[in-house]
């Protein structure tokens, strides 16, 4: 047998139905003398099966790991169990061209470390770099054998290979390209990134779920901002948990925890036991699990009646957003007489255009207790629904933050040192454009953006606006990277106040006529009061707006007109500081735990 010149690691994580295409085309190369090891990251499809009648070439080899361990980890494990001096690499969902690998062979010569070809992708375009938006992917590369391994879940886990591996590549010597598209990058919703990018729909917990992971994860998409929750959830997963009260109750949560997800540990610190099932369709910043702070027991969500049946709950608190609601009714309808509660956030007018009203609106009217975000969204409820006198609907944020994050570490003020004020906009600035941004700049007003994300939609607007923004405000516009909560406190209080949404209400009083934005309370809301920073909300005089309802009840903020106006009271630093005190004395009531034992009273009379 010739001696391989070429090891092609083939990654595969429930791709049966797309290896077989692989593995053909690795067949069909004009270049023989390769050896080729198909590593199964764990896969609960027939690989197996779908691998089994290529083994009788004795260049192929298959290793099954018993769970899934990781990308890093399963191409880790390719490398070890081949030896060919040249790597190359053959995703089980991708395909290479016959000349492909003659191709990148060709292009390594004395000096180069590594070779990459130009890549199909979305059918028909075509790249001879990488693929616009990406790093050369998996498919397109490679390179001379090194002592260079695939970084690991342990480390990191993330969509951008150059992190991974070719940047340590790259540091070895002169890179190559082939110029010729020799593969196919197949587009498929199963791609490891798209579980990754919330842009794509995506995120942590989209991730988490479909590759099972069990641990705390450090996690950076491209897209997104680094989050450790090894760091972040450590002291939670490493105390016991707190033993059962007397009286506590077994409560199982069901569908999703939002971005505050850990708030619920405040139930477990009281003496209640907690279970979890959790929606398959959560956003990727929301909450589902398994949770990664520990002291949940999540139950088998394919096998959810049984299982309910054997934890035998106090109470089923099902929650918290419109992603939930096709799980939630699933468990209402289930019969199973269980005391049921429905802590609904966002949003009726999302269910309404997914076609889910009628499932949400069965929630509301049929559970044992109906818990809403705030007094706008329960009187537009009221109105949209038949009317009940026997019917309570409660009010609470369903997604307000854990105390222990409300610490005192104060930091300095910005506006202290160079006498300017200074705003921050706490994720995604929402309504904020190139406009404003000049005004604010005009004044002597910062914008400082924390935690961007290329997100969809609205959320994503900045992306239009953000380069001239820069451009025309370079001293006054900030990017700076996402703060987990541990921080909040230590970075944030550095500000003045505090951005919410910017928009427009236009509901003249009749909360019928009202937007979600009218109803909601940003989650931003509770960090910034947190941090101790008064909130920026625009004014709107005859209209019902829930977070202005909220600064106007709790002093905690500036509601304004135009940008003069909000440029006069930011420049008014005696005011300011005044509602800045007021700020901090409230704070506490933007905490989940300042709220549980009411919550706990509702559980407690559902369950009567």
């Amino acid at each position: 047998m010739t001696r391989p010149r070429v090891a092609v690691v083939i990654p595969t994580y429930d791709s049966a139905a797309f290896l077989p295409a692989a593995l053909a085309s690795l067949q069909r190369q004009t270049l023989t003398a390769w050896e080729a090891c198909v590593v199964d990251d764990g896969s609960t499809d027939d690989t197996a099966g779908a691998v089994r009648p290529f083994l009788a070439d004795s260049r192929i080899s298959y290793v099954r790991g018993a769970v899934n361990r990781g990308l890093g980890a399963a191409l880790n494990e390719g490398l070890a169990r081949t030896s060919a001096p040249l790597v190359s690499y053959l995703p089980a969902d991708d395909r290479i061209d016959p000349d492909h690998l003659d191709r990148l062979v060709g292009a390594v010569d004395d000096s180069v470390v590594m070779a990459w070809t130009g890549v199909r992708h979305h059918g028909s375009q075509r790249a001879l770099a990488a693929p616009p938006g990406f790093c050369l992917q998996l498919v397109q590369v490679l390179h001379r054998r090194t002592g260079d391994r695939w970084v690991e879940r342990a480390a990191l886990e993330t969509d951008d290979l150059d992190r991974m591996m070719w940047s340590a590549l790259r540091r070895r010597g002169p890179t190559a390209t082939t110029g010729r598209v020799t593969c196919e990058w197949v587009d498929h919703p199963g791609q490891r990134h798209k579980a990754m990018r919330e842009s794509l729909d995506g995120g942590l917990n989209v991730f988490r779920r479909r590759y099972r992971v069990h641990e705390p994860m450090r996690f950076h998409s491209s897209d997104g901002w680094p989050v450790d929750e090894v760091e972040l959830y450590g002291a939670d997963r490493d105390r016991p948990p707190t033993p059962p009260a007397p009286d506590g109750l077994r409560i199982v949560l069901v569908g999703d925890l939002g971005f505050n997800a850990d708030r619920v540990l405040a139930l477990e610190e009281r003496g209640h036991r907690l279970f979890g099932l959790w929606t398959e369709d959560a956003l990727g910043d929301h909450g589902v699990g398994p949770v990664p702070f520990g002291h949940v027991e999540d139950l088998p969500s394919n096998h959810w009646r049984p299982a309910l049946r054997d934890v035998r709950p106090d109470v089923i608190y099902a929650l918290l957003n419109w992603r939930s609601v096709p799980l939630a009714h699933a468990v209402l309808t289930a019969r199973t007489g269980t005391p049921f509660v429905w802590h609904f956030k966002e949003s009726p007018m999302r269910c309404m255009r997914r076609g889910t009203w009628p499932q949400l609106a069965e929630l509301v009217l049929r559970a044992d207790a109906t818990i809403l975000a705030s007094d706008e969204e329960r009187n537009w409820f009221e109105l949209a629904l038949p009317p009940a006198a026997d019917r309570e609907l409660h009010v609470l944020d369903g997604d307000l933050p854990r105390a222990r994050w409300a610490t005192t570490d104060w930091a300095p003020r910005l506006s202290t040192i160079d006498g300017e004020a200074h705003t921050v906009v706490i994720g995604r600035p929402i309504g904020l454009d190139l406009d404003l941004v000049r005004s604010l700049a005009g004044n002597d007003v910062h914008l400082h953006l924390h935690g961007l994300v290329r997100g969809r939609g609205p959320s994503g607007a900045w992306q239009s606006w953000l380069a001239d923004a820069r451009e025309a405000a370079p001293r006054h516009v900030h990017v700076h990277p996402h703060v987990p909560p541990s921080r909040w406190v230590e970075v944030f209080s550095r500000y003045d106040a505090a951005w919410l949404h910017r928009t427009t209400a236009d509901n003249d009083g009749d909360i019928g006529k009202a937007t979600w934005d009218d109803l909601n309370v940003p989650a931003r809301l509770a960090v910034s009061v947190l941090a101790g920073l008064p909130v920026l909300q625009p004014r709107g005089t005859r209209s019902s707006v829930a977070a202005q309802r909220l600064v106007t009840e709790h002093g905690i903020g500036l509601l304004f007109g135009d940008v003069d106006e909000l440029c006069a009271m930011l420049r008014d630093r005696a005011a300011l500081a005044e509602v800045r005190a007021g700020v901090i004395e409230r704070r506490h009531l933007f905490t989940f735990d300042h709220h549980v034992s009411n919550l706990v009273d509702v559980f407690r009379a559902a369950a009567a």
